[in-house]
């Protein structure tokens, strides 16, 4: 995708190192970094210089490639895999992408190592960005016929936190469909959740649509309901950070809501992911995926821009109050309309998940 005309990947490797997009500073300050030891990729990760799913895994796969230039022994392989995993427990992508290093590299010799490490963390982005833009191919036929039920009129989709393209290497998962038919000439408006607490919605998927002059409205979280009652929303579609095997999503905390909103409204709800994000050793989300607990801080405060263009931070809430921040909820697979990933659009049941991927799924015990 784009900044200024200009295109960029969220991470990417130069003659002198791994760089990545410091998302924590946008919509205000675009700041390019460079990743060089473990313990940058571990911030990286962890701080949230870099999220979204895919993105933690291309990161993490890079990591572990730099490490490898370094020290291509057992040790550090096992080292690398260990600390990178450890940095965020709800994406599965950070396991797939440490999983698919590791087995790539452990039955090589040790001097065979960094070059095919380094091979592996570009194929594993490059896979990252052709099957987001399957996504967004499967993902468009659903807003060209709500365009054409509509008699042309405009698609109005409805997303939450930041699945674009700054949450993969690009394209992005929901936002895909929305480039897609954006590109097709389709007339498709986007209400972007602020999506508290780290208001990735209003940082980040504002500043994607802003970038790529999509017709869009930022609106509080709550204000969503409100609109499918009053017919302003014609779908939903969000990301996933990890679905199970029979179809629960595990996603930014306040999709649940939106899905019971768009269930009692008949708003079509789509998950747009890629097969990565699918944890087939999990069956029930509710009780058997982590949902990360982060800093109360981030509930406490806020940062944003001053009038004197200054980044800045503020304490929102009295001294002494205390916070819980979960950072992800689950929404249970019979809200969900459908699955939309790189082969195509199934419904979130665990026989239509086996049938699209047949390779992967598990058979029942």
């Amino acid at each position: 995708m784009k900044i200024n005309g200009t295109p960029y990947r969220s991470i990417w490797r130069d003659a002198e190192a791994v760089k990545v997009i410091d998302q924590r500073w946008l919509p205000h300050d675009l700041r390019i970094v460079a990743l060089r030891s473990l313990a940058d990729f571990e911030a990286a990760i962890r701080d949230m210089w870099v999220r979204g799913a895919p993105l933690i895994g291309a990161t993490a796969a890079w990591g572990v490639a730099e490490e490898m230039l370094r020290d291509p022994s057992d040790e550090a392989l096992n080292r690398a895999w260990t600390v990178l995993n450890e940095t965020r427990p709800t994406a599965i992508n950070l396991r797939w992408a440490l999983d698919a290093m590791r087995g790539e590299l452990l039955p090589l010799p040790p001097a065979d190592r960094a070059a095919a490490a380094q091979a592996k963390a570009a194929a594993i982005c490059d896979e990252d960005v052709e099957t987001n833009r399957k996504i967004g191919e499967h993902g468009l036929q659903l807003l060209r016929d709500i365009a054409a039920r509509k008699g042309g009129g405009r698609v109005n989709v409805l997303t939450h936190c930041n699945a674009g393209w700054l949450a993969t290497v690009d394209w992005g998962t929901a936002t895909s469909p929305i480039y897609h038919a954006i590109k097709a000439g389709l007339d498709v408006h986007v209400f972007v959740d602020e999506t508290r607490p780290r208001n990735q919605g209003a940082l980040l998927t504002a500043w994607e649509m802003n970038s790529h002059r999509v017709s869009h409205d930022l609106i509080v979280d709550n204000a969503g309901g409100h609109l499918m009652q009053n017919g302003e929303v014609d779908i939903v579609i969000v990301g996933t950070d990890r679905t199970t095997a029979r179809g629960d999503v595990c996603n930014k905390i306040g999709t649940y809501l939106k899905a019971l909103a768009a269930k009692a409204n008949g708003v079509p709800f789509y998950v747009a992911l890629p097969s990565p994000t699918i944890d087939w050793t999990v069956s029930d989300g509710l009780t058997e995926i982590p949902i990360e607990e982060r800093s109360a801080r981030e509930i406490t405060h806020v940062q944003g821009k001053t009038e004197n263009g200054q980044v800045a931070e503020v304490q929102i809430s009295p001294d002494g109050t205390g916070a819980r921040n979960p950072a992800f909820d689950v929404t249970p697979a019979e809200l969900v309309t459908g699955l939309i990933t790189e082969r195509g659009i199934c419904a979130a049941t665990p026989e239509a998940m086996a049938d699209m991927f047949p390779e992967f799924a598990r058979p029942a015990p």
